[in-house]
């Protein structure tokens, strides 16, 4: 008797959906693309317990028809392609004909539509069709889950906090409102709206609702390309930057993707402005023909293949620095009053004076505690549910960041033997000497390495460097990479490189030192950028020769670091990211001094 079998369809479902559903905030991501895909231009999404206890997303695109209603919780049941040919040019969203099967496998579900023509309610629980009848109901999609994973109750406790659910949901439907500002999104938590977009198009207009003023106002405006890749979206002043890579926002012809190249390319296009700890806020929607772009890779679609990614990287890497460079200028210093706060010491017998509202959640133990006594559907009447306008409180208007010249300074004094002080037409200036000097030096050095490459020293005695076997037989590919700074290493035997000559710029150098940690780099990266191999070298070289702290200027000294700075291709910045100055607003100051 043979032992391998055909899965039915359910179980089948069900283990599709450990790679689509993986926890409520994937299946909001599903879904929401169910109706961006309808041609939706408002998406309603509404949670309880961070989508452990309910999700319902309510739509007005163009909805279904009944039997494409109940045809949508059919495996591989799709719309959206139709031959082998179609997987190499998908223009939609979705696409597989798994979110729906996949979801209902794990769930509860009611699924209310209207195509304009005819209205149906289809409801299925854990995969068995309960009913599928004509149902009245605006124009649109309306569907509930409920009960998730109340059959498979090792996924329910692998999700974490209900804070943290919610706050992965609240992330992607801000990331949905980020690639689509033309369609207005709300989020409601517990019965509580925590965010909502009025679908205006105007991509600043949602930066200002998710990031707030200070960001929006900071923000320069992409738009560039090539004959393949199209960028557009906005980036953010490196004075506002983030703890991790999730400010960085991509998008593929308007998919949310985690292309780890994209963002390692915007991470170098920053890397003069901001230290190598934090990571910009950047918003960047990449359109290009849909045949160069292969969605087919996971069934999350979080995960995508370009044909000519290294091309689109070369297109960031140069148009970021340049924007950035038009647009940079001297971070501006806030000056806050701190406020008094009252503090009151309550006895542990009295009853508690309500003065701050917080807000607790469930730890995820008791939610599945709940869930598993009685677990029902929450009926609700979604036709009832009537789309009203929403009324959203006018905002300032924000411009994008204009394009700025570096300052007219005139130099009035030092402090503390660290700061140069400098009047300017914004107000107050503070120059940070020893980084300004950094900035001097570097762009110097960096010159004088691309002026005498060429002219190489011999070496009275070859500079011979341990290296594995795999890199021994890669010299060739190496020297490809450095042969640009005039550097070629020749293979020694099985485990050793040496150099026989190095060019004039490295004098300064330990030379060794140097040529070992470019092999230990090369091992690290298959690609080699010239400025980020020696970025930390030269660097140090440059903080080796400028001014230290504690070291009182003469007035031309102090004005000969501002000539200097001035003439800096980029002078905002030292070779570390931080700033080598910052503005006090003169309007501020005035209020301080309650002018």
């Amino acid at each position: 008797m043979g032992v391998i079998q055909t899965l039915d369809m359910q179980l089948t479902n069900m283990i599709a959906a450990g790679e689509v559903v993986e926890r409520p905030m994937g299946i909001v991501k599903e879904l929401v693309e169910n109706s961006i895909d309808a041609k939706a231009t408002r998406i309603e999404v509404s949670i309880t317990q961070g989508g452990i206890q309910s999700i319902e997303i309510i739509d007005n695109g163009i909805g279904m028809d009944s039997e494409d209603a109940t045809m949508a919780f059919k495996r591989h049941a799709t719309s959206k392609i139709h031959k082998t040919q179609d997987l190499w040019s998908i223009k939609t969203l979705g696409f597989r004909g798994e979110a729906l099967p996949s979801i209902s496998s794990v769930s509860e579900v009611v699924l209310e539509t209207n195509d304009g023509k005819e209205s149906t309610k289809v409801e299925i629980h854990y995969g068995d069709i309960i009913s599928a009848k004509p149902f009245p109901c605006n124009q649109g999609t309306a569907i509930r889950i409920t009960g998730l994973f109340y059959k498979t109750p090792a996924r329910l406790k692998h999700l974490k906090t209900v804070s943290y659910e919610n706050s992965l949901i609240s992330d992607v439907i801000q990331k949905f409102a980020l690639s689509h500002p033309e369609i207005a999104f709300t989020l409601i938590s517990d019965g509580k709206e925590s965010f909502r977009t009025t679908g205006s198009g105007d991509l600043l207009e949602v930066v200002y609702q998710i990031y707030g003023k200070d960001i929006a106002k900071n923000a320069m405006i992409i738009d560039d390309g090539d004959s393949d890749y199209k960028i557009k979206g906005i980036c953010i002043h490196p004075q506002f930057t983030r703890a991790t890579r999730n400010a960085m926002s991509v998008f593929l012809n308007e998919r949310m993707v985690r292309p780890y190249r994209i963002q390692k390319a915007i991470i170098d296009s920053y890397a003069n402005y901001i230290p190598s700890d934090r990571y910009p806020i950047v918003i960047l929607d990449i359109k290009m023909d849909s045949q160069l772009v292969d969605v087919n890779v996971h069934p999350s679609k979080w995960e995508v293949r370009l044909s000519k990614e290294q091309q689109l990287e070369y297109l960031i890497k140069e148009s970021l620095p340049k924007i950035l460079n038009a647009h940079i200028q001297a971070p501006e210093v806030k000056l806050e009053r701190i406020k008094e706060e009252k503090i009151v010491i309550q006895s542990f017998f009295e009853e508690p004076t309500p003065t701050k509202k917080v807000e607790i959640f469930q730890p995820i133990e008791q939610v599945v505690e709940e869930q598993t006594v009685d677990y029902k559907p929450i009926e609700r009447k979604i036709e009832e549910a009537l789309y009203i306008e929403p009324v959203v409180e006018k905002i300032e208007v924000i411009e994008p960041l204009p394009k700025r010249d570096f300052p007219k300074l005139r130099v009035i004094g030092q402090l503390h033997g660290k700061y140069i002080l400098c009047e300017g037409d914004q107000g107050l200036y503070i120059i940070d000497q020893h980084a300004a000097q950094e900035r001097v030096h570097y762009e110097q050095f960096l010159q004088t390495m691309n002026d005498t490459k060429h002219v190489m020293n011999p070496c009275l005695v070859p500079h011979m460097l341990h290296a594995s076997s795999d890199m021994v037989r890669r010299v060739d590919e190496i020297n490809e990479c450095t042969k640009a700074i005039g550097i070629e290493f020749e293979a020694f035997g099985q485990d050793s490189l040496i150099v026989r000559e190095i060019p004039m710029w490295l004098k300064d150098v330990e030379e060794g030192v140097f040529l070992q940690d470019l092999l230990d780099n090369f091992k690290d990266e298959t690609e080699i950028n010239k400025n980020k191999i020696h970025k930390d070298k030269i660097a140090t070289m440059a903080c080796h020769h400028s001014i230290r702290f504690n070291r009182f200027l003469t007035p031309e000294e102090m004005l000969e670091v501002v000539d200097q700075l001035k003439n800096c291709e980029q002078p905002y910045h030292c070779p570390h990211g931080r700033p080598t100055f910052i503005c006090l607003d003169a309007s501020r100051l005035e209020k301080e001094f309650y002018r």
